[in-house]
């Protein structure tokens, strides 16, 4: 059960932002500015695309790199939902306390005022902090079967 609450959260902050970004876009904003400047953008979405892929093969038994079970824990993945979350909660705050100023990438165009209210009053990279939240400790301990080879 704690694997569909990984899988689900991962469609959830992927809906989240993509929300966010089509409703700035139907405002006049261009929101994505992802690998407009830094080319080397386009290395995390394989990391990522990875990762999504062991939450979800975990989830649904699709294929993985082994079948080894280092440790399985009810607990540890109960306390990934909380952290998916919490996450979850954050990053929602973020989007809601960024305004107009959210983009995804940097704007050199079109630079906004720094944000300083809202979450950004106790933590200058909200969302970052929202993706570990999510991705690390919530989807990572939800989905605690680590495939790694045992040792005797």
């Amino acid at each position: 059960m704690p694997g569909y609450f990984a899988a689900l959260t991962i469609l959830l902050m992927l809906g989240m932002v993509l929300t966010r970004v089509l409703m700035l876009r139907r405002r006049g904003i261009e929101a994505m500015n992802f690998g407009k400047i830094d080319k080397t953008d386009f290395l995390i979405p394989p990391f990522a695309l990875f990762y999504f892929y062991l939450v979800f093969a975990h989830t649904f038994n699709l294929p993985t790199l082994s079948k080894q079970v280092f440790f399985d824990s009810e607990i540890i993945s109960w306390i990934g939902v909380f952290f998916c979350l919490a996450g979850l909660s954050l990053l929602l705050w973020s989007l809601v306390s960024f305004g107009r100023s959210f983009r995804v990438g940097i704007d050199t165009e079109h630079p906004d005022q720094l944000i300083t209210t809202g979450v950004f009053a106790f933590s200058r990279n909200p969302i970052y902090v929202a993706f570990a939240f999510t991705w690390v400790q919530g989807s990572g301990c939800s989905t605690v079967r680590s495939y790694v080879k045992k040792s005797i």
